[in-house]
């Protein structure tokens, strides 16, 4: 066996600090699983629920206010302030052990330390990355073994390597007084005390695969993004695969697992990550990708038969809710899932619900599944290679400015999209909701390194990308004077993919436009679907005047990056504003 004294020395010292009462190395075993389970249901942690209905499901409630990332609460600490960037918090290294880590002292006295090794990525794969979570959250625990590959095959890939990142956490007294979610990239460490939140959490999610795993590409050479990844079957059986990055709760996950209308019904969508993607340019010059996840971390609201069919049969078995309302049969509920609610509904927080007073589930309440329960879970989702990609697809909530879909000119221009991109906050971020902010590639929590060097990074790997992606924008949430939706999303989104596909197959009508190549009237199939009239075409315009602001809006975002911005993002900002001013002398 392997002495893993690295992590040996590491688990020692962090215990001299928090003194628990007891240590455990968790190993990952069906066994282990079901004594936690069974210890939170003994001290009411997790509730269980009706197993006849939903075998091997359980709900957790969180504290009331822990209940979303904290994204004011979350700093990343390097050495030089500019290497964070002006769009992160920032906290010196030297201030942030003085001030946080006298709040892991004792923390964990009177509860069980658990040591959570984990794998982030395909046991075979050379992508794959090693994690160790030391946490004192049994919660946390069964969470990370459903999220990633945790335990004996993370310590054997280990192996005497003192390589891996090393993840603290504490929920210490739950006080958001005294919560801070620390990122030490330099040093590969991350810290987090004072919440029992998902993200804030489960430090193998954001934490480690988007914030640590970003300045690791960087460094390395490839780019860790926040992205599903679909492969496009069409009725030939061939198969295209895909990114797409939106901010959280904008219907990734829907899109991961669409199902394409009657109509449309020879075209298939495989599943292979539905949150997060590694992309690392391959040995045939392609972009390739792999999910570093085990699971899905989704959001419950709004999942139906009718928005994620492929989700609701995953979630039938082996998952944990977090904050989903109670039927009184003992079946988890959250808005959308029925058409109407059913009487006697417990809410979130664990009182009887009356109908018009507030959610019964919080708009960010959680499931945790296996990934392999997905019906539409691709067959080489777990390949160690990744899949090669043709489309990067970046998109999010916009009312108004930006159609329905739009190609970019060149990768360069992709890129520029990309950091142009902007959307409207949703429930998964505490604080306002419905505020339109800047999200570059739906990075802007997730990068943990300034975003200026970011796009410079996407730059350099469009140089070394033999047969870089074609890169797109899309916004289903495109609304009317009446702020209606007009386009009808879910599995009619089906019809959007298969424009992006012929695309790719150099196919697929456009028309040239300031923004980039957009569709022709007639260029998406439309068979069997009817929109009111002139709908289609308010979906494709392209408003001058909207443009020009958000413009505008774009170069008072660069100007924060000034320092460090690529020229080539200044150029290709520029190009935006002399090709919107030629539309409007039209």
């Amino acid at each position: 066996m392997p002495q893993h004294r690295a992590l040996e020395q590491w688990v020692d010292q962090v215990a001299s600090i928090t003194r628990p009462d007891r240590i455990h190395w968790c190993d990952g075993s069906e066994e282990e699983y079901q004594v936690l389970i069974e210890g939170m249901l003994r001290d009411g942690t997790l509730i269980g629920l009706n197993h006849q209905r939903y075998p091997g499901c359980y709900l957790h409630r969180s504290h009331p206010s822990d209940v979303a990332r904290t994204e004011h609460l979350t700093f990343i600490c390097t050495s030089r302030k500019e290497d964070a960037g002006p769009t992160n918090n920032w906290m010196e290294p030297k201030e942030a052990r003085a001030q946080v880590g006298k709040l892991f002292e004792g923390s964990m006295k009177g509860r069980t330390m658990f040591v959570v090794p984990y794998l982030m990525g395909p046991a075979g794969s050379p992508y794959s990355k090693i994690g160790v979570e030391i946490t004192d959250s049994p919660y946390v625990v069964v969470n990370m073994r459903i999220m990633t590959r945790m335990g004996k095959v993370a310590l054997e890939r280990l192996g005497e390597s003192d390589s891996f990142v090393r993840g603290l956490h504490s929920l210490g007294d739950l006080s958001p007084d005294r919560r801070f979610i620390l990122h030490f990239p330099e040093e590969r460490l991350i810290w987090s005390i004072g919440s029992g939140y998902g993200g804030n959490a489960l430090l193998g999610k954001k934490c480690h695969a988007l914030r640590i795993a970003s300045w690791i590409g960087r460094e390395e050479g490839w780019l860790a993004e926040h992205t599903l990844i679909i492969g496009v079957e069409d009725p030939s059986g061939q198969v295209t695969y895909m990114a797409a990055a939106f901010p959280s709760a904008c219907g990734k996950t829907n899109l991961a697992m669409l199902v394409a209308p009657l109509q449309l019904s020879g075209y298939k969508v495989w599943t292979v990550g539905d949150d997060i993607a590694w992309l690392h340019v391959g040995p045939d010059g392609r972009l390739r990708a792999i999910n570093p996840e085990a699971g899905f971390f989704g959001v419950a609201p709004g999942t139906s038969v009718k928005t994620n069919s492929n989700m609701l049969a995953a979630i039938d078995r082996n998952v944990i809710f977090t904050n989903v309302a109670v039927t009184p049969d003992g079946e988890p509920w959250w808005e959308g899932k029925d058409p109407t609610p059913p009487n006697g509904l417990v809410d979130w927080q664990g009182n009887p619900w009356t109908p018009g007073e507030g959610a019964a589930a919080h708009p960010n309440s959680r499931f945790t599944v296996p990934a392999r329960q997905c019906p539409s879970i691709s067959p080489h989702w777990e390949d160690p290679e990744g899949v090669p990609i043709s489309a990067i697809i970046f998109g999010g909530r916009r009312a108004r400015v930006a159609p329905l879909v739009y190609q970019s000119y060149s990768w360069q221009h992709g890129v520029f999209v990309g950091a142009g991109m902007a959307s409207e906050t949703t429930a998964a971020q505490s604080g306002a909701v419905g505020v339109t902010r800047r999200d570059p590639m739906a990075m802007i929590p997730f990068c943990g390194y300034n975003m200026a060097d970011y796009f410079a990074h996407w730059l350099d790997m469009g140089q070394r990308i033999a047969h870089p992606p074609a890169i797109f924008h899309v916004n289903w949430f495109r609304t009317d004077t009446q702020g209606r939706f007009l386009w009808p999303g879910f599995g009619e989104n089906i019809r959007v993919l298969k424009w992006i596909l012929e695309r790719v197959q150099g196919q697929g009508k456009a028309a040239e436009t300031p923004i980039g190549f957009v569709p022709t009237s007639d260029a998406l199939e439309m068979d069997g679907l009817s929109l009111p009239a002139g709908a289609m075409d308010e979906l494709l315009r392209i408003d001058a005047d909207a443009w020009a602001a958000e413009h505008a809006e774009q170069g008072l975002f660069f100007d924060r990056l000034a320092a460090r911005l690529p020229v080539q993002i200044r150029q290709e900002h520029d190009m935006l504003r002399q090709r919107l001013s030629r539309l409007s002398a039209t």
